[in-house]
Parts: C-alpha cells; sequence; structure tokens
C-alpha cells in the first residue's frame, strides 16, 4: 500500500489588504473545505483551524490522513488511520525534520495584476506568482476574508489576501486546489490532539511504510 502525503509546513498569521465594498470577515475558527486536483484525481479536503492550530483531513484510497500543526511551525505530526490494515499510525516531525522541511518549500514572489473574477462566491484577483527557477503561475486571491495561514496555504502567507485557487506542491509535484466554502464551525473533539491509540512512529517510518504493498 502506498500512501501519498501532502508536504506541508506549519501556519503563521495570514496578511491580508482590503479591496472592494465587500465588508471583510475575520475568521478566527472554522472549516475550509479544499477541492484538490491531481491529473486525473480530484480529491477534497477539509482544514480544521484555530489561531494557534490547524488540522488537515483527507482520504488516500483507504486511509485517512490527518496532517496536526500548531503554532509558528514548531509542531508537525501526520496521523495515518487505515481501518482495513487494522492500524493507526501517528508521524511525529522532530525540529530537525522541519527545518529541513521548510528549507525545501520553493520561496515564491508575487507580482498583483489587474483582473477580477468570483471564485466560491468570492471576490477575487488575480497574482502572479514565480519561484526561484523562473516557473510562474496564477493564484487567484480574496480579501473578503481573513483567516489564519494553514498547512494547504502556507505557500502563499506573503500574496496579499486569502488563496482561493491555487497551486501548491503534492510530492514535489504541483497540484489545482480550489477553495470551495469556509464556515465558522467548530472542530470535532479532540482534533488537534494526537488520539492514544495511535502508534507513534518517527516520519522517516511512515515514509517507508508507503512505499509498501
Amino acid at each position: 500500500m502506498k500512501i501519498k502525503l501532502l508536504t506541508v509546513a506549519a501556519g503563521i498569521a495570514l496578511s491580508a489588504i482590503s479591496f472592494g465594498a465587500k465588508a471583510q470577515k475575520t475568521y478566527k475558527e472554522g472549516v475550509i473545505t479544499y477541492s484538490i486536483n491531481a491529473g486525473a484525481v480530484t480529491a477534497e479536503s477539509k482544514t480544521y483551524f484555530k489561531a494557534d492550530s490547524n488540522v488537515t483531513v483527507s482520504n488516500s484510497g483507504p486511509a485517512k490522513i490527518s496532517i496536526l500543526t500548531y503554532g509558528q511551525g514548531d509542531y508537525l505530526a501526520v496521523l495515518v488511520d487505515v481501518p482495513v490494515a487494522g492500524w493507526k499510525k501517528a508521524a511525529i516531525a522532530t525540529p530537525a525534520e522541519i527545518e529541513d522541511g521548510q528549507a525545501k518549500m520553493p520561496e515564491l514572489t508575487f507580482t498583483p495584476g489587474t483582473e477580477t473574477k468570483q471564485i466560491a462566491g468570492f471576490n477575487c484577483k488575480k497574482v502572479v506568482a514565480k519561484d526561484a527557477k523562473g516557473s510562474a503561475f496564477d493564484v487567484w486571491i480574496t480579501n473578503d476574508i481573513v483567516v489564519p495561514t494553514n498547512g494547504v496555504s502556507v505557500l502563499f502567507s506573503k500574496v496579499g489576501g486569502v488563496p482561493v485557487q491555487f497551486k501548491t506542491f503534492q510530492m514535489g509535484q504541483m497540484v489545482d486546489v480550489t477553495l470551495k466554502s469556509i464556515a465558522e464551525e467548530k472542530a470535532p473533539a479532540n482534533a488537534f490532539k494526537v488520539p492514544a491509540d495511535y502508534e507513534k512512529i518517527s516520519l522517516a517510518e511512515l515514509q517507508a511504510l508507503g512505499g509498501k504493498r
């Protein structure tokens, strides 16, 4: 069984600038639903967030994967629940692993554009993102809302708004992401904790398990 894991770093506060006439709404706690497209495969993930923590929950085949982060990136855990295999694993990243993961994230620069459109009911404007190699892609952002950055949107903490339609990186490859909805909703009980019945392992051990079938 091969488990694909989303490459993430921990969230930092997202700074957004108001534009247009629509009143800006600040979310301090809630859930964001994303649509993620990787080639012919489209999946949905939900990110529950508070000011100091977030967890992104998605499914990969028979596995339920939860990626949990705290604070300014000082804690990262990947929880994998595979009921058909009868095992639950919680890979806790070491400080060195977190630092290494952050160092491998591409550094992006952003150039605001003039195009606008509505996506999922939000007023959005286009920003062009470019990496150090010169590759460029469009990011559609909104200033209708303010939310904390999470593991899905962390590359865009300096984009000037909340990314609504954008690209991010999964297993070193680009995937397309669209924010479908956001709601003020409390996370499920103990969503930001590692359950006691999960076996704690290292990230390296989880990656090794992901290569087994």
